[in-house]
C-alpha cells in the first residue's frame, strides 16, 4: 500500500509538479485568467482610463519635444558646463521666437494656398474627369471603360455622402466638438511645463526608477531602461528631423517648377512622412493629380523633384540621422504598421514602431535574463554534465579492462 502511494505521488511529481510543459501551460491559463478577471472588473478602471487619456496629450507632445532638446541641454551642460536651467530657458526662447516667425509668415502663406485649393477643388475634379474621360475614347482602353466609370461613380457618391455625414455628425456633436478644442487648449498650455520640468529632471529619471528594483537587478533594469530611452529617442528624433529636411527639399523642389500650392503640398508631405512607408506615398498622389492637370510638363518635372528627394533622403540624411539603430527589417516594419493600423488605426501606424522596440528590448533583455538562470538553457552545465559522463564512462571501461 505504502508503495503504491508512493509510485502515485511521484507520478503526480513527474508529470505534474515537474513538467516543464504543464507548468508552461498553467502559466498561460493564469495570464487569461487575469486578463478575463481585469475585463470583468473593467468598470473599476474607468477612472484610471479617464485619468490617463486626459494627462497623455501634453506628455505625449512634451516627451516629444524633450528628445529633440535634451541632446542639446546635455552637450551644454557636459561640454560646456552651462547650467541646465539657462540652456532651457534660451531654448524656450528660440522655440518662442520661431512660433512668432512661423505665425507672422509660414502660416498665412499656407493659409491662402489651401484655401486657394479649397475653392478650386471642383475645377481640378472636373479636370481630372475631362482627363478621364478622353483617355477612355482611346482604343486601348474600351475593355475597362465601363469599369472605370462606375468606378469614377462611385468615388463621387462615397465622397459626397462621407462630406454630408461629417457635416451632419459636427453639426450634431457641436459638445464634442467644444470638447476637443478644450483638449487641444490644454495640451498647449500644460504642455510646455511638462517640457520644462522633463529636461530639468529627466536624466535622474533611470535612477530614480532603477532604486525600486531589487538590488541584483538594478544593473540590468537601469540598462535596459537606457537602452529603451536611446530606442525610442532615436526614432522620434530622427523621424521628425528627417521630415523636416524632407518638407524644406519638397518646398524648394515645388517652389523651383512652379507648382501651384507647392508650400503647402510640402508641409503636408512633411507631416505624413511621421507615417513610416507609406506616408510618402499618400503625400505624393495629390501632388501628381494637380501636376497632371497643371500639364505633362510639370508632371514630369514633379517625378524629378521626387527622384531627387528620395535620393537625397536615402543617401544621406537618413543614414546620417537614423541609422539602423531600431535594428528592424524592413518585413518587419511593413508588417507591423499592416497589423497595427488594423486594429489602433493612424494611432496605431505612428505609435506603433516605437512601442515595438520598447516591447523588444524588454522580451529579449528578459529571455537573456531566463537563459542565464534557467537550467534548461545553462550550456555550460550540460556541457560539463556530458563531459563528466564521459569520463565515467571512460574510467568504467578501464576498469572493466582491468
Amino acid at each position: 500500500m505504502e508503495k503504491k502511494k508512493n509510485k502515485g505521488m511521484n507520478l503526480f511529481r513527474d508529470w505534474f509538479l515537474n513538467n516543464r510543459f504543464t507548468v508552461s501551460l498553467l502559466n498561460i491559463l493564469l495570464f487569461f485568467l487575469i486578463i478575463w478577471l481585469f475585463n470583468e472588473i473593467s468598470f473599476v478602471l474607468q477612472p484610471a482610463w479617464i485619468f490617463l487619456f486626459a494627462v497623455l496629450p501634453p506628455i505625449i507632445l512634451a516627451t516629444v519635444q524633450y528628445y529633440l532638446m535634451n541632446p542639446v541641454v546635455d552637450f551644454f551642460q557636459e561640454k560646456l558646463k552651462v547650467p541646465r536651467i539657462v540652456t532651457i530657458l534660451l531654448l524656450f526662447l528660440l522655440v518662442l521666437g520661431l512660433l512668432i516667425w512661423m505665425i507672422n509668415s509660414l502660416i498665412p502663406l499656407i493659409q491662402s494656398q489651401v484655401d486657394s485649393l479649397v475653392r478650386n477643388w471642383p475645377k481640378i475634379w472636373k479636370s481630372i474627369n475631362n482627363i478621364t474621360q478622353d483617355l477612355l475614347h482611346d482604343s486601348h482602353f474600351k475593355g475597362i471603360k465601363s469599369n472605370l466609370f462606375a468606378a469614377i461613380n462611385n468615388i463621387e457618391k462615397n465622397v459626397f455622402k462621407s462630406w454630408q455625414d461629417t457635416a451632419n455628425l459636427a453639426i450634431s456633436n457641436i459638445s464634442s466638438a467644444v470638447s476637443v478644442f478644450g483638449v487641444v487648449f490644454m495640451t498647449l498650455l500644460t504642455a510646455p511645463f511638462v517640457l520644462f520640468y522633463m529636461l530639468k529632471d529627466g536624466h535622474k529619471l533611470n535612477a530614480y526608477l532603477t532604486q525600486f528594483a531589487p538590488r541584483r537587478w538594478q544593473d540590468g533594469f537601469s540598462s535596459m531602461l537606457h537602452d529603451i530611452n536611446e530606442a525610442v529617442g532615436s526614432y522620434v528624433r530622427g523621424q521628425i528631423v528627417v521630415a523636416f529636411w524632407v518638407g524644406i527639399i519638397y518646398a524648394i523642389g515645388y517652389n523651383l517648377i512652379g507648382l501651384p500650392y507647392g508650400t503647402a503640398l510640402a508641409v503636408f508631405a512633411a507631416f505624413m512622412l511621421l507615417i513610416p512607408y507609406f506616408g510618402t506615398f499618400i503625400a505624393l498622389i495629390p501632388v501628381l493629380i494637380i501636376a497632371a492637370i497643371t500639364s505633362w510638363g510639370m508632371l514630369i518635372n514633379v517625378l524629378i523633384v521626387f527622384v531627387i528627394e528620395q535620393t537625397i533622403e536615402t543617401r544621406f540624411i537618413s543614414p546620417f540621422v537614423v541609422g539602423n539603430r531600431m535594428k528592424m527589417h524592413p518585413i518587419t516594419t511593413i508588417l507591423l504598421l499592416i497589423g497595427a493600423s488594423a486594429v489602433w488605426g493612424l494611432p496605431g501606424v505612428i505609435f506603433g514602431i516605437p512601442i515595438y522596440a520598447v516591447i523588444k528590448i524588454i522580451v529579449t533583455r528578459s529571455f537573456n535574463y531566463f537563459r542565464e538562470v534557467s537550467r534548461f538553457y545553462n550550456d555550460e552545465d550540460l556541457f560539463e554534465t556530458q563531459n563528466n559522463s564521459k569520463i565515467e564512462l571512460n574510467k568504467g571501461d578501464i576498469d572493466n579492462h582491468d
